[in-house]
């Protein structure tokens, strides 16, 4: 670590111990004024764990995928194997870096870090835990480049070199999108739509690492969830259900279950 930013009193918001309702609705939706395609990418200027900076004033000569992600965030999770197939076929052409965040759902074992060198650990573990063949960098203990950003807690954008966003994922697990984005952008092309529509597929994708998360961040993190969006819970202790499934499809099982037990219990109710 080259310097230890200080928490300001700015960022403790961003800091958030405990996952509520506002944050899930925040992370539904980009506003008018977030960054997106043909925007100049916001400045930042961030360590990486291997030494070297990831700066928006000097990004390199290839175009640069830069995901935000987190240890905790089920879909980060599912956008692991997504990511390092995308490096594996993209890696020589496209600059990866994966930009360690606040915690999406943080829990006793994992709670959200409030010094700049428990956040360094954190992306550490991310590292590891993915086995990140890629840059990662570390956003500052306020979270200054994620919140420039608009703070998603997967979200991915593809830059060009000299600065200007080029394509904004939503969910960074929306694999078709962004191979098809990569795909544009090494060809010196612009991609057909400037962000990714995917909502419910990379949603879906994700429930089935929820109980994961839960095991790894601590048990705290499910009560979150029921509170916040009981739907989701409700999704993701069902995924537990379809465990010989690979995790990303748990979440369809689940949900295609609650439809068959819906419509079965409206069919008694009119008979």
């Amino acid at each position: 670590m080259s310097h230890t930013p200080v928490p300001t009193d700015a960022g403790s918001g961003y800091r958030f111990d405990r996952f509520r309702t506002g944050l899930l609705l925040r992370d539904m939706s980009f506003g008018s004024d977030a960054p997106g395609a043909g925007d100049r990418v916001p400045g930042f200027d961030l360590p990486t764990l291997d030494g070297p900076r990831f700066s928006s004033t000097d990004l390199g000569p290839l175009p640069v995928l830069l995901v935000f992600g987190s240890r905790t965030c089920p879909v980060t999770e599912s956008a692991g194997p997504v990511l390092r197939g995308l490096h594996d076929e993209f890696g020589e052409k496209v600059r990866f870096v994966l930009v360690q965040t606040r915690e999406a759902h943080p829990g006793q074992l994992i709670p959200q870090p409030q010094t700049f060198e428990r956040k360094w650990e954190h992306a550490r573990e991310l590292r590891r835990h993915h086995a990140v063949r890629f840059e990662v960098a570390v956003d500052g203990i306020d979270g200054e480049a994620h919140r420039a950003f608009s703070p998603k807690p997967n979200s991915a954008y593809l830059i060009d070199p000299d600065g200007t966003i080029l394509y904004r994922a939503h969910w960074a697990n929306d694999e078709g999108a962004l191979r098809g984005a990569l795909s544009a952008a090494v060809l010196r092309r612009a991609p057909a739509r400037g962000h990714s529509r995917g909502m419910a597929g990379p949603l879906l994708r994700a429930v089935g690492h929820l109980p994961g998360i839960v095991r790894t961040a601590g048990s705290r993190v499910e009560r979150d969830v029921w509170l916040a969006a009981p739907p989701l819970a409700l999704l993701g202790r069902l995924s537990l259900l379809f465990g010989r499934l690979p995790a990303d499809r748990r979440g369809a099982a689940a949900t295609a279950l609650v439809v068959v037990l819906l419509t079965a219990a409206l069919a008694l109710l009119l008979l």
